[in-house]
């Protein structure tokens, strides 16, 4: 562990955040899930970083799933823990939530776009960019 950051913890926010690689973000996340006693908070970002990834290949259907599923879960958890702001993604997700909705119901398509999810450790932070 560095800074008490397990290293696929790491590896899955440098994913997420520098690499927009979510299906990498997938497996780094679940071996740390699986590794951690599936806890719910890791299956949350888990099924973020999988919704993004399906919607990036075109599966709405998928996306708005796996979405919803990581809103309930991440919802458990305080607006910072782990050295992150997870309201903020909590808020970020449920927006790109509800404008993946709109978009299935007019009809329409929605590009894909970057969420990030916000540091607020500053170790973290150069851990993730080392």
């Amino acid at each position: 562990m560095d800074g008490g950051y397990d290293r696929l913890y790491i590896g899955f926010l440098r994913c997420f955040n520098l690499e927009r690689d979510y299906y990498t973000c997938h497996d780094l996340m679940e071996e740390l899930w699986l590794e951690e006693g599936r806890n719910p908070l890791f299956q949350g970002l888990l099924q973020a970083a999988v919704g993004l990834y399906h919607h990036d290949n075109g599966n709405y259907g998928g996306a708005v799933k796996l979405l919803e599923a990581a809103l309930s879960k991440l919802r458990l958890y305080p607006d910072l823990i782990l050295g992150i702001h997870l309201a903020r993604f909590r808020s970020d997700i449920e927006a790109y939530l509800m404008r993946l909705q709109q978009a299935a119901e007019e009809q329409t398509s929605l590009a894909p776009y970057e969420v990030t999810i916000r540091i607020t450790d500053p170790l973290l932070e150069e851990l993730i960019r080392a």
